[in-house]
């Protein structure tokens, strides 16, 4: 059985069930940025790779599905019929899931190089 782990922080918080929605879908390197102080688009950016196109569409239904058990919905889903960037924005923290050779053409980890970085657990 895996540990999930909880929060206060109502943004963070998203992060973590997020996070742990991916668990079981075998998401690969998920990243949290805190680009609170650095941007007033978000508090935090997660940052998650899959295996393919497929892979990363599975992810993204995994977190959105999960989310929703909790009452948190989307505001908007982007990129999904390709699969190689999804973009789910949920007002103060924007989930990124990418197909691994996308993430690593794009780097919004060294894009956003000056926020905060925390390496999560899926």
């Amino acid at each position: 059985m895996t540990n999930k782990k909880q929060c206060t922080e109502p943004s963070l918080d998203v992060v973590v069930k997020a996070v742990n929605a991916c668990q079981d879908a075998k998401a690969k390197d998920p990243v949290a940025l805190r680009i609170k102080d650095l941007s007033d688009m978000a508090d935090y950016f997660l940052v998650i790779s899959g295996r393919s196109d497929r892979h990363a569409q599975g992810i993204a239904n995994r977190i959105i599905d999960e989310l929703s058990k909790s009452g948190i919905e989307p505001d908007s889903v982007e990129g999904f019929e390709t699969g190689h960037w999804i973009l789910l924005d949920y007002d103060q923290v924007v989930i990124h899931v990418f197909y691994e050779p996308v993430r690593a053409r794009y780097d919004l980890e060294g894009l956003w190089s000056k926020a905060t970085r925390t390496q999560m657990a899926a």
